[in-house]
């Protein structure tokens, strides 16, 4: 966002809130006092975007390794490629799991296309608890084609990280991680599990998940008893 003085967004929303073919006026009036509250939010987000961009280095990330898809060992520097930026995701397909949180599923099924765009800005991998083969297995039955996967070796990154609690469950865990000379930086993860409100569950602010996003669009919204599943 820019210094600038920014306009007031209800003076926006008004000047931008055009009737659509056989709106009544009290469904304009709420649109556009709701239009406002819309462009609030997009400055809300801008906001949390840049004090995100301006967090001081995150702790040094020690050499937790992993292997690929060719049972190749590397290390989380390895990951990067060309990039000083790397994106993670931990899903929840460890080896006890005869199938992968259909949550997980649909974040990453989200993931699969635009990730070719994304991995021209940063680099981005999935983590798992079990082996890339059977990882690759149920990515393939969805029909992904462009996610990279890699097998933790033990479990010290996925407790460290807040994938794995101390009783064996496991979490998703979504990470961003930077290149600081010759060290590796934890940026940023998602913290708000446990922080949810009354009613709701536990969601990203703003939410990473599409799914929701657009369900949120909708007057029935997210509902409160339906959540994906692997197979309808």
């Amino acid at each position: 966002m820019t210094n600038a003085k920014l306009q007031p967004a209800a003076d926006l929303a008004r000047q931008v809130s055009k009737p659509y073919p056989n709106d009544s006026a009290a469904y304009r009036e709420a649109r556009t006092a709701l239009l406002a509250e819309e462009v609030e939010l997009r400055r809300h987000i801008e906001r949390v975007a840049a004090q995100r961009r301006a967090l001081p280095p995150g702790g040094e990330a020690r050499d937790h390794r992993f292997l690929d898809e060719q049972g190749r060992e590397l290390g989380l520097a390895d990951l990067f490629g060309k990039h000083d930026t790397l994106v993670s995701y931990f899903w929840m397909y460890g080896p006890q799991r005869e199938r992968p949180c259909p949550m997980c599923t649909a974040f990453l099924g989200a993931m699969d296309t635009p990730v070719r765009d994304l991995t021209q800005r940063v680099a981005f991998a999935v983590f798992g608890r079990s082996p890339v083969a059977r990882q690759l297995a149920a990515a393939r039955e969805r029909g992904w084609r462009n996610l990279k996967f890699y097998q933790t070796v033990g479990d010290d990154f996925a407790r460290d990280y807040r994938g794995l609690a101390p009783n064996g469950d496991e979490w998703p865990a979504l990470d961003v991680w930077v290149k600081d000379g010759g060290k590796v930086r934890h940026f940023w993860a998602s913290e708000l599990g446990g922080t949810q409100d009354p009613g709701q569950d536990p969601r990203g602010a703003p939410d990473p998940t599409p799914l929701w996003n657009i369900l949120d669009l909708t007057p029935g919204g997210r509902g409160t008893d339906w959540y994906p599943k692997l197979e309808y």
